[in-house]
């Protein structure tokens, strides 16, 4: 699942026009980046929410040949990162899935990091293993970041006032049972991280390469200069 209805409010005045899942980043759209690493994750069929500019998001991402995109539709009511998958889960089927946000993406390293998140995923021990990157070196990300890892890849929050040494970079793979008795409506997906926290079952992967938070528009020039910059 891509997650595409957001406002983008922190990228005016771009977004007054354009969605954000639109804005360019050297020369293709945020969300054709992430689409694209689906599909060489060999991803065959993506679900895509929409609210903010829904049409414009919809008649692009729907021209995708791989992976096929189905619409989920949030045009009455945005229903936030929790609640958008929700009401997605019929159209996700029973098995983990990817999930990833359309505003975030990064330089791979090595080893593609959804691979990495589908070889480390333990169905078993994990209801959600996350993408993690470095909070320091990470390109437009000036945050305190998320979380703690221990050797076994089990994470903690960071405690208030505290840095931590990794950042959500935005790519997940969860399992449905995640939202067994999840809030109605609109609600953040960190309200199920935090009870799958407290359950022991969230898990990390730290990534492989440099993350791109592309938030802003001056997080567009860093971005664009960092790719710029590993192409030679």
């Amino acid at each position: 699942m891509v997650l595409a209805a957001g406002l983008g409010k922190r990228m005016r005045p771009i977004t007054a026009t354009t969605p954000k899942p639109l804005v360019e980043v050297a020369g293709r759209s945020l969300i054709d980046h992430g689409l694209e690493r689906l599909r060489v994750a060999g991803v065959e069929r993506a679900v895509v929410n929409v609210h903010y500019l829904a049409d414009l998001v919809e008649v692009h991402v729907l021209k995708c040949a791989e992976p096929r995109v189905t619409i989920s539709d949030e045009r009455e009511t945005l229903l936030d990162t929790g609640g958008g998958i929700v009401k997605a889960l019929p159209l996700l089927g029973g098995a983990p899935f990817y999930v990833i946000n359309s505003d975030s993406f990064w330089i791979e390293g090595i080893r593609r990091n959804l691979d990495l998140l589908a070889e480390r995923w333990t169905d078993a021990e994990m209801d959600g293993l996350l993408l993690l990157a470095p909070t320091v070196g990470s390109v437009g990300y000036s945050g305190p970041g998320d979380f703690l890892m221990d050797h076994l890849g089990r994470l903690t929050r960071r405690a208030e006032r505290r840095i931590a040494p990794f950042v959500y970079a935005g790519a997940a793979i969860l399992h449905p049972r995640l939202f067994k008795d999840a809030p109605a409506g609109a609600f953040s997906l960190n309200t199920l991280f935090d009870r799958a926290l407290d359950a022991g079952r969230l898990y990390g992967q730290r990534m492989e390469g440099i993350w791109l938070h592309v938030g802003t528009p001056r997080a567009i020039v860093e971005a664009e200069a960092a790719i710029a910059e590993s192409a030679d």
